[in-house]
């Protein structure tokens, strides 16, 4: 396990290069002028005024030459000065990451215990209504892209009946709870302000519940056909002739070998929740790294756009390996080399 581990960290680099130039190239195969956004418009014609921001920006070299000035810089640390925001890149993605951190946790939890939930009760009562239903419910998370589903909850859940409340981190004439971690529900907690975490988990559970219907798809569909094939195993019709009690089968038997492939997903799902999260956070106006994404790519920020490729593609990657050797330890059949 620890050569596989080293060994996946070895290449960790090279794969993040990899990402770095297919977003550094993609950002530039845009066919658009950042210094529209950078100068504006009526600015484009004073060559003094476009020649100072191509120097300041560092868009007066070659594509070659600003990508190896830019690796350069990346190895240091520095992932480059936004253009619209005029801050260093790496300031804004820390500032915004507890953000979409929060709803990426807040999706895990309903995709994983509401698809969970859902598989086995699928399972145990197969070809029922309750099976019809729980992959009815599948389907249609799986189906729906994000962005529609988002603003059909918000008209209904909100506009109309208004059980939950509307777009925002926090209701409106409210401030923040004292920052400790950035995720307003666990801040609001640990200062002893249970009155706003709970209006603070209020604002979370309807972007964390569209964001998490998908994952919630996969999980139950993975967990229901799982659950069937470790019901009619061997192993278990042997443990019922020896008189094993049907809850004890199920959990210390069957579910605990049903769940095993859901680790895997589990750990994936984040890079998942990650790209999903732009449009979530854009109908929600949750100010995270998908908002920030979307107003970089309006704005051509280049170095906005390739930090978040970059931390995307780091916490894919750490996620895929938590994955792996999680999944090692729950099955002891699983030996990497």
């Amino acid at each position: 396990m620890g050569n596989f581990i080293m060994k996946r960290l070895a290449i960790t680099p090279l794969l993040l290069l990899g990402i770095v130039t297919i977003a550094f190239i993609v950002a530039r195969l845009i066919p658009a002028d950042p210094l529209a956004a950078i100068v504006g418009e009526r600015q484009l014609n004073n060559d003094a005024v476009v020649a100072a921001a191509k120097a300041r920006w560092g868009l007066d070299g070659g594509i070659p030459e600003q990508y190896f000035t830019y690796l350069g810089n990346l190895v240091t640390g520095d992932l480059g000065t936004s253009f619209r925001t005029k801050q260093s890149v790496s300031s804004d993605l820390w500032e915004r990451l507890p953000a979409t951190a929060e709803l990426a946790l807040g999706a895990m939890v309903v995709g994983g215990a509401g698809g969970i939930a859902l598989g086995i009760t699928a399972a145990r009562h197969q070809n029922r209504p309750v099976d019809h239903v729980s992959r009815l419910v599948a389907l249609v998370g799986s189906s729906l892209p994000v962005f529609w589903l988002g603003l059909i909850m918000l008209y209904v859940l909100y506009a109309r009946l208004g059980w939950f409340p509307g777009p925002g981190r926090l209701p409106s004439r409210t401030d923040a709870p004292p920052h400790l971690t950035g995720m307003y529900t666990i801040d609001a907690l640990i200062a002893g302000d249970f009155g706003l975490a709970w209006r603070c988990l209020r604002q979370l559970m309807l972007p964390a519940f569209v964001l998490g219907w998908s994952l919630m798809g996969i999980v139950s569909r993975l967990v229901r056909a799982a659950m069937l094939d470790e019901l009619h195993a061997d192993y278990v019709r042997t443990a019922r002739a020896k008189g094993l009690g049907e809850g004890v089968v199920m959990r210390s038997h069957v579910l605990r070998n049903a769940l095993t492939p859901v680790i895997t997903i589990m750990g994936l799902s984040l890079g998942v929740l990650l790209t999903s999260a732009v449009l979530t956070e854009t109908v929600f106006s949750w100010n995270g790294i998908g908002s920030y994404a979307v107003e970089a790519t309006k704005r051509l920020d280049y170095p906005a756009i390739n930090g978040v490729c970059i931390i995307g593609g780091v916490i894919f990657l750490l996620s895929s390996l938590f994955a792996d050797v999680l999944y090692a330890a729950v099955d002891p059949k699983i030996r990497y080399t």
